[in-house]
């Protein structure tokens, strides 16, 4: 593993103490919790507590170290195919009062089964089993394909939540359209009313919950203790881009982009165009950003501010070096563990990584 010139071989990863960080010192890995299937979101409850979604359907406890065998009941059922299946989870900003939880899914629409939608719902948990489930969004229209949900979660200081729409891949075009949710960034009240200064809430046929448009796949979402709200999202060959998203802009896609199809055929020939947002930074070749973090804990002073962002191809954690809004660097971190589909910040300061695929884990990554 090379962090900033350091080089440290290990026989086995887990058993390996003594990584180094990028300012010399060293780090801890250990394996939290193994056997996951298809693990995608991570939420902490408490310090010690968090919840797991498995993309196949179950939500997960992991307890002091310890993954709870029976998953927790009362989760709708998803469609787990393609893309889909049981995808983020976020805890409600006064959950410690309310113990309210919420959770983006695909799932088939009940009105044509043939077409599924992304779901999210708000759902309490009570013990190991949700009730009093509500739902605040249904994706409409409905899609043929099961790819490109985005499903993201994050809240902002208001309390309003942000979801994270994808284009549904065959459905790009509609990225630009305010009358769909396709390639969206949407914004709700936690009771699933439309927050009245949404961007275009008196603009006619736009669907007022839509907050920024014009994305493809948008799989990670952040928002800094100063309110400036990240997002990352898959381009197609080339061309994964972060985004500083600001209510009411254009992202962009497709009629903008610095990438090309998977055939090689031209998608856009245009890179910029007037009243649609430049990436904050992007990718050529992809590295299929996954997941994202801010970070903020004590246990790395010197990663304060940092971006992490997961990566699938061919498998990293990207750390993104901030001042202000300015990236002043970018070191790639944690290239021996594949294709990783999540990272989060631990309550304690250290990181936890999440493996994609049939045996997924979660690696806390902390000082030694």
């Amino acid at each position: 593993m090379t962090f900033n010139n350091v080089r440290v071989f290990c026989v086995s990863l887990l058993l390996c103490s003594g990584l180094a960080a990028s300012n010399g010192e060293n780090l801890d890995i250990e394996t939290v919790a193994e056997g996951l299937e298809h693990p995608w979101g991570v939420t902490f409850l408490s310090e010690t507590e968090m919840l797991v979604t498995e993309l196949s359907g179950n939500l997960r406890r992991v307890s002091n170290g310890v993954l709870s065998p029976e998953p927790i009941g009362g989760v709708p059922e998803v469609l787990f195919a393609g893309q889909g299946g049981l995808s983020d989870v976020a805890i409600d900003p006064n959950f410690a009062d309310n113990s309210l939880i919420y959770l983006s899914f695909s799932a088939p629409d009940s009105d044509q089964p043939k077409l599924n939608q992304l779901n999210v719902i708000q759902a309490r948990l009570d013990g190991n089993v949700l009730v009093d489930h509500k739902t605040i969004l249904k994706s409409d229209p409905p899609r043929k394909t099961a790819a490109h949900y985005g499903a993201r979660l994050a809240f902002l200081a208001d309390g309003t939540l942000l979801i994270a729409s994808g284009d549904g891949f065959n459905y790009r075009e509609q990225a630009q359209g305010l009358d769909n949710h396709f390639g969206k960034i949407l914004r709700f009240n936690t009771d699933g009313s439309i927050p009245q200064d949404n961007p275009f809430t008196t603009t006619p046929d736009a669907l007022p919950e839509i907050w920024s448009y014009g994305h493809r796949n948008p799989q990670g979402l952040v928002v800094t203790d100063g309110g400036i709200v990240y997002e990352h999202e898959h381009g197609p060959q080339g061309g994964d881009e972060i985004n500083l998203i600001l209510p009411g802009k254009n992202y962009g896609w497709p009629a903008i982009t610095y990438g090309v199809d998977y055939s090689g055929a031209m998608i856009s020939p245009f890179t910029k165009q007037p009243g649609m947002e430049q990436p904050f930074k992007y990718w050529d070749p992809s590295i299929a950003p996954s997941g994202m973090t801010i970070y903020n804990g004590a246990m790395f002073p010197q990663w304060q501010g940092s971006l992490f962002i997961s990566a699938l191809v061919p498998g990293d954690v990207r750390r993104i070096g901030m001042q202000d809004t300015n990236i002043i660097e970018e070191e790639i971190l944690f290239t021996e563990f594949g294709r990783i589909r999540n990272i989060v910040s631990a309550p304690d300061g250290s990181l936890i990584l999440v493996t994609d695929g049939e045996n997924g884990k979660l690696i806390r990554v902390s000082a030694k």
